[in-house]
């Protein structure tokens, strides 16, 4: 993961991260790699399905003398109640949530009127050839793992009512990084 995140991924958690406001959700923090990008003044509540990934991200926040609510949960079912968070961040997740749908709808369900989601994932490459090699890697990956290399988050989050106020692609257009502020009510 180390070598995927210097070569790949680079400033994408930190970039992410440091954007946050508020009151503020992470969606599949799973071990709490982004814990440490975050600004000191937001509440800051993570979500995961494993356990065994939330001990690791609790560990690490009490490490970093973080102040954090981690809670075991589904991503298709957010157990919050409806516009609760400022910001909604999800990064290098999407692409392992079986329904991207279902998780966008409850990110869209939980953020507040005019607050901000934040998405950063490996996505569909603009590159044809990385796209074949990608499709190549999903015969193997979505059964054994649920990783999925040819979704397009932007294209789900421009479904739903938000505004993307910021889309930046690089390496081949492999990762991509989106802000949408969802529109008031």
């Amino acid at each position: 993961m180390q070598f995927m995140e210097r070569m790949l991924f680079g400033d994408s958690r930190t970039w992410a991260c440091s954007q946050a406001r508020g009151d503020v959700l992470e969606v599949a923090i799973g071990t709490g790699l982004n814990l440490d990008s975050y600004p000191k003044d937001v509440a800051l509540t993570g979500i995961d399905l494993s356990d065994e990934m939330l001990a690791i991200a609790r560990a690490r926040a009490a490490e970093l003398g973080r102040d954090v609510d981690l809670r075991q949960g589904d991503a298709h079912h957010l157990p919050f109640a409806d516009e609760s968070f400022d910001t909604v961040v999800c990064t290098f997740g999407l692409c392992a949530i079986p329904d991207i749908d279902a998780a966008l709808d409850e990110m869209t369900r939980v953020l507040r009127p005019a607050g901000t989601l934040i998405l950063v994932d490996h996505v569909a490459s603009s590159s044809r050839i990385a796209r074949v090699v990608q499709s190549a890697l999903e015969i193997i990956t979505v059964p054994m793992a649920s990783e999925h290399f040819l979704r397009r988050p932007r294209i789900k989050v421009e479904q739903r009512p938000f505004s993307i106020e910021r889309v930046e692609r690089f390496k081949a257009g492999l990762i991509e990084r989106l802000v949408a502020q969802k529109h008031p009510a």
